[in-house]
């Protein structure tokens, strides 16, 4: 055997071992999908080895085939049937046309789910599409990835929606209305949370699942079917309700997506605003991967409070939080970041809080939001009293910085801020209080 028929050989017997790898991988993800009904890739091992098969068939000056190292595996139901609101719109299409379909199919069927008035939620409600098409929709996908079981309206009209996401899990999604005609959705990111804020209801329930890109976005597509009539078109999205969303970061840069899409919901960027309590690598990726509006949860001033109150600060404290977002922020043009801070009576509400925390924001770009602690049961916090607020806002308008107090919405029916989600047998741990801090809580 020749040099060249010897190489050509080995190059044949590479490519077939990468395509047959790719295949295992995906088959045994595609399974786990069906499973967990999430979205999950080919893990890192298959990528490294697919790689270095990609390389070594370069090498022997032959092009390497087609492959795909950024695999998903579509997002689909208990009995395999394609969850459409799991896919962005370039999936979307690419599923219609690798069924048979024009893409103009894929437009017309985004527009019906996601355009103003349609919010379908059936192939029954579609209308102008061919048969063939409404037909393989009937037999091979899925409109709905909820369920809403009650919906509980507030005395201020805040709506509390709660949702069925299989077996006992529940999450909760509020539709906030303002004034201006402004109607703000706040939606869930996870089944609990396993950030374990003191202060938060939802944390003490601890991580039971990540939502999937469907179920996140399907809140909004619900909300705005309610209360089209009533209120008017969803203005802006929020991402504060259960869970912490940048530790679901997929499901919701991909859910972000769709809602910011300019065919379908079409949500600016810039009204759709994730928070998180500061996890440092996931937003590092959010600044540079997200045109959205970005809310990180402070709620101290000092390392001392932030670890007992927020656990997260004891891996990515303070100065390392507040550096990345300089970094990250000086390279985004016209980008303010919300930084949230609950105030707690007797913990961080000093006029000597106000004063640090002007010293800890003053060189980023930022509106800083003070909210009212929200009581729930367990808690043990009590609200500042609102001259003190008045005190502590003055402080840090004074300085130059802007500052907006957010007064509670819908917390007679435990739809505010903090008190989402229901609290089981198995609960997150009750953390060590700092001892300056006791007689604080002994008002409780």
């Amino acid at each position: 055997m020749t040099d060249a028929n010897a190489e050509s050989q080995s190059l044949d017997e590479i490519s077939e071992s990468v395509k047959l790898r790719l295949s295992k991988a995906q088959e045994s993800y595609s399974r786990q999908a069906n499973k967990h009904r999430q979205e999950v890739s080919i893990k890192e091992g298959d990528w490294v080895y697919l790689r270095i098969m990609k390389q070594r068939i370069k090498q022997v000056g032959k092009k390497c085939p087609k492959l795909s190292f950024h695999t998903t595996v579509p997002q689909v139901t208990e009995d395999s049937k394609i969850l459409l609101k799991g896919m962005v719109y370039k999936e979307l299409e690419d599923w219609v046309t690798s069924s048979g379909y024009k893409r103009s199919q894929a437009l017309m069927l985004w527009r019906w789910m996601y355009g103003s008035g349609k919010w379908a939620q059936h192939v029954d409600n579609l209308d102008g599409f061919n048969k063939s098409f409404t037909d393989t929709l009937r037999d091979t996908a899925e409109f709905n990835a909820l369920s809403c079981e009650e919906t509980r309206v507030a005395a201020d009209g805040t709506r509390k929606m709660i949702f069925s996401v299989g077996g006992s899990d529940r999450i909760e999604t509020v539709l906030i209305p303002g004034p201006r005609n402004r109607v703000t959705v706040c939606v869930s990111s996870q089944v609990g949370c396993a950030m374990n804020c003191q202060f938060c209801y939802t944390g003490r329930m601890g991580l039971k699942r990540n939502l999937t890109t469907a179920q996140i976005v399907e809140q909004l597509v619900i909300a705005q079917r309610n209360c089209a009539v009533e209120m008017g078109l969803v203005t802006n999205v929020v991402f504060m309700g259960m869970g912490e969303p940048l530790h679901n970061i997929e499901n919701v840069l991909r859910a972000a997506e769709i809602m910011t899409d300019l065919h379908g919901l079409h949500i600016s960027p810039r009204k759709v605003t994730v928070s998180t309590s500061g996890l440092v690598p996931q937003l590092r990726r959010f600044c540079k991967e997200s045109s959205c509006s970005l809310a990180v949860s402070l709620n101290a001033t000092t390392d001392e409070v932030r670890n007992w109150i927020m656990p997260v600060n004891r891996k990515y404290n303070l100065a390392m939080l507040l550096g990345v977002l300089r970094d990250e922020l000086s390279e985004k043009k016209d980008f303010k970041v919300f930084f949230e801070y609950v105030l707690l009576a007797g913990i961080n509400d000093s006029m000597e809080d106000a004063h640090r925390l002007i010293e800890l924001v003053k060189d980023i770009p930022c509106k800083i939001n003070l909210i009212t602690f929200n009581p729930h049961a367990g808690a043990s916090f009590l609200p500042t009293p609102e001259q003190q607020t008045l005190q502590f806002r003055d402080i840090i308008a004074n300085a130059g910085l802007v500052v907006a107090i957010r007064h509670s919405r819908g917390d007679d029916q435990m739809a505010a801020c903090g008190q989402l989600g229901k609290v089981g047998f198995e609960q997150a741990p009750k953390l060590r209080v700092p001892p300056r801090f006791e007689a604080a809580l002994t008002r409780c």
